[in-house]
């Protein structure tokens, strides 16, 4: 979303003496002397391992955490592609739910509030045609999310606020992350920018944020406010405009250039402003998309300062969260910091949302924020953690058939975690029975997450979406391509479209002999088929999530009690 032009990188390499960023709120613990600290490879020893939380208790209820992330994420992207495939000409509008409150002869509201005022241009530019249309989209398809948007920005508004005043920016420009976004820390678009600020990978590194399998700082809401801020004020600078920065915020510099460029002689000025964008909005300059950026703004900002206006609930106070912070020495995992800490994995995930898998990285010290009050006992405690507990570990019963590879997959873990963890499998073939140690290294793939959110009861198959291919397809699943092709009945040529479903899990052989005997099944038929013989390895959490079924549920068709644990050749019944 953010290319950047080979002109904008010598612009911004000039200013590439960036000072570090101002320190985080709220107090930071010291840490363990790093002296202390064990080696990537003292930290998983294979010997006295910390037993992972029982699966169909503790992780059965971050499992369902995950689902609802992954659900609301979903919701979000559903509405930020239609807010941004809205390219058509402007339609004579309809008429909004919900009445605009009266306006007093004073300009505000006959509602007892101060009449509001803008930091960036908006009454100059409010009756643009596009921003009638963007306020109607808003007000209409796009209510119920922008309602959730705005209920999520008090948490982030004064903070985004003071750290673009503090680069000299107007602190109107926080509806920028509300277009971007929804103030969403997971979001991810179609084109893999990523986060509250929506940064393209090559950006988020020209400005120091770390982007790699273990920490992804765009989903840190600091320190990608910090780049945003740094970013929008080399771009202002550039252009000596906020709307013709936004522009190029959403575009590239370089295309903004190039357009301002061509203006014709008798419509550039002298001085670029915020009506030279609007210039460039009546020509062919601009992609569509960004011609509309400035007015999603603009609708966005007036919405979000007068929602009673606009029929949407009065805002929240602005009360930031708090939270307390520990550095941990190497590598630690998520699960192990939150017993530390008395609060939940959830709870820890929501606060350090850059990091990818339910650990910190190996290697390095990091920052983890905490619930307020935790810090300094939580700190204490670390200090008199052995090395050797601080990660969990789980343990899975070889299949035949199974590969490290395929394991790798199945956890979300990298293959080169498992041999560290199992020094003895370095260079050797797996075998039935053999028992592998796993770090828990990560939550679902987020993926994998969404369609789980999205399909519940439809867990053996996927909705192909734009630009996924078999092998995106299959290495999100576990699963081979050759697998995908047998199981779908596709040639090896055979591409998939969007919006196909296909099998991503073997047929059940009772359905494949049934549907072989007649054209339909009996009763007695589809009862067998919702039955499962357990193998080892099998958890309630793993077929839960292959049958589309809660763990309670399948506890509650079985009889099991809360500590029941599988046994090898049990057969249970899978509701409905």
């Amino acid at each position: 979303m953010h290319r950047l032009s080979v002109l904008s990188l010598l612009v911004l390499a000039a200013c590439a003496g960036h000072t570090a960023p101002p320190p985080e709120p709220g107090p930071a613990v010291a840490a363990p002397s790093a002296a202390a600290a064990p080696t990537v490879a003292q930290a998983i020893p294979e010997p006295d391992l910390v037993p992972a939380p029982v699966a169909d208790s503790v992780l059965d209820r971050e499992l369902l955490e995950e689902l609802r992330i992954a659900a609301d994420s979903a919701a979000d992207e559903d509405i930020l592609d239609k807010l941004a495939d809205l390219h058509t000409e402007t339609p004579d509008r309809e008429e909004p739910a919900g009445e605009e409150a009266p306006v007093s002869a004073d300009g505000s509201k006959a509602l007892g509030t101060a009449p509001v005022t803008f930091d960036i241009e908006i009454e100059r530019f409010n009756n643009h045609d596009r921003v009638q249309y963007y306020l109607d989209f808003f007000r209409t398809t796009g209510r119920e999310r922008l309602g959730i948007w705005l209920e999520r920005m008090p948490r982030y508004e004064a903070m985004i606020r003071r750290r673009l005043q503090a680069e000299g920016l107007p602190g109107d420009l926080v509806y920028l992350a509300l277009i971007e976004s929804g103030f969403s820390n997971t979001a991810t678009s179609r084109a893999r920018a990523v986060g509250m600020w929506q940064f393209m990978k090559g950006t988020a590194l020209l400005y120091h944020l770390r982007v790699d399998r273990w920490v992804d700082e765009r989903r840190d809401p600091m320190k990608a406010t910090d780049a945003a801020a740094r970013h929008l004020k080399d771009l202002t600078g550039m252009f000596g405009s906020y709307y013709l920065a936004a522009a190029a915020y959403n575009a590239g510099a370089g295309r903004v250039s190039r357009g301002l460029h061509r203006l014709p002689d008798d419509e550039t000025d002298t001085i670029p402003s915020d009506a030279t964008f609007f210039r460039l909005y009546d020509t062919k300059l601009l992609r569509r998309e960004t011609k509309d950026y400035v007015p999603k703004l603009i609708a966005a900002a007036m919405i979000a300062k007068e929602p009673l206006k606009y029929g949407f609930p009065p805002p929240s106070p602005e009360v930031a969260t708090p939270y307390d912070s520990i550095v941990v020495a190497d590598q630690t995992g998520l699960d192990v910091i939150a017993r530390l800490a008395d609060t939940t994995v959830a709870a820890l995930r929501e606060l350090n949302p850059q990091y990818l898998r339910l650990t910190t990285p190996p290697g390095t010290p990091s920052l983890v924020r905490l619930p307020p009050g935790r810090g300094e006992t939580t700190a204490l405690a670390y200090a008199e953690l052995p090395a050797s507990k601080r990660m969990s570990y789980r343990e899975h019963a070889v299949r035949a058939g199974e590969t490290l590879g395929g394991l790798a997959k199945r956890y979300g873990v990298a293959k080169a975690d498992i041999i560290a963890a199992n020094p003895r499998l370095r260079g050797r073939s797996l075998r039935a029975g053999q028992i592998v140690v796993v770090p828990t290294l990560g939550p679902l793939p987020a993926e994998v997450t969404r369609q789980l959110a999205a399909a519940p009861s439809d867990a053996d198959f996927h909705r192909v979406r734009r630009g996924e291919n078999l092998r995106l397809i299959a290495g999100r699943y576990g699963v081979t391509q050759h697998q995908l092709q047998v199981w779908n009945r596709l040639g090896k040529a055979t591409r998939v479209r969007a919006g196909q479903r296909i099998r991503v899990a073997p047929p059940e052989p009772s359905v494949r002999t049934a549907s072989k005997a007649s054209g339909s099944r009996t009763a007695a038929e589809q009862a067998a088929a919702r039955s499962h013989v357990v193998r080892p390895g099998e958890t309630l959490a793993g077929l839960a999530r292959r049958y589309g079924v809660s763990v309670q549920a399948l506890k509650a068709a079985n009889g099991l009690s809360n500590d029941a644990t599988l046994k090898r050749g049990l057969r249970l019944k899978i509701p409905a």
